[in-house]
């Protein structure tokens, strides 16, 4: 089984998936936002394309570790997908300055601004997930 890696805003969701081995991750699209049953939808559909077992949501926290209202829209998100996807496992990740790392690559990647504005949230959730699969490695 894969992992799924979200990284949730509130006009897209980047998505990152594991390969089978949970060594790297890799982008996978961003979701444009229109409903909560469609972001649903889609992320089931992608649950059964890649096989996947586990989610895992970037939680923005603040830099002090504090969750502001942002973190909390994202809590109540998983919370909501709990429900409409009761058979995969869902947990939160520290996702802080996984985008301005994110934003960082494309830059020395020389991808133009317009390019990195459709792809950030992607290359956000592949930060996410990588981070979650080297810290399965350190166990």
């Amino acid at each position: 089984m894969r992992i799924l890696a979200l990284d949730v805003g509130d006009k897209t969701i980047g998505v990152a998936v594991s390969d089978e081995l949970k060594l790297t991750a890799q982008g996978v699209e961003v979701i444009r936002r229109t409903s909560l049953d469609k972001d649903f939808t889609r992320i089931n559909e992608l649950i059964a394309q890649f096989r996947v077992g586990l989610i895992i949501i970037g939680l923005p926290k603040n830099m002090n570790g504090t969750i502001g209202p942002r973190g909390e829209l994202v809590k109540e998100f998983g919370a909501a997908m709990a429900q409409a996807v009761p058979n995969v496992e869902i947990k939160f990740w520290d996702e802080r300055l996984s985008t301005v790392a994110a934003e960082k690559s494309l830059i020395a990647a020389d991808v133009s601004r317009a390019k990195r504005r459709q792809i950030i949230d992607k290359m956000a959730a592949v930060f996410i997930l990588q981070g979650y699969l080297d810290s399965l490695s350190r166990v």
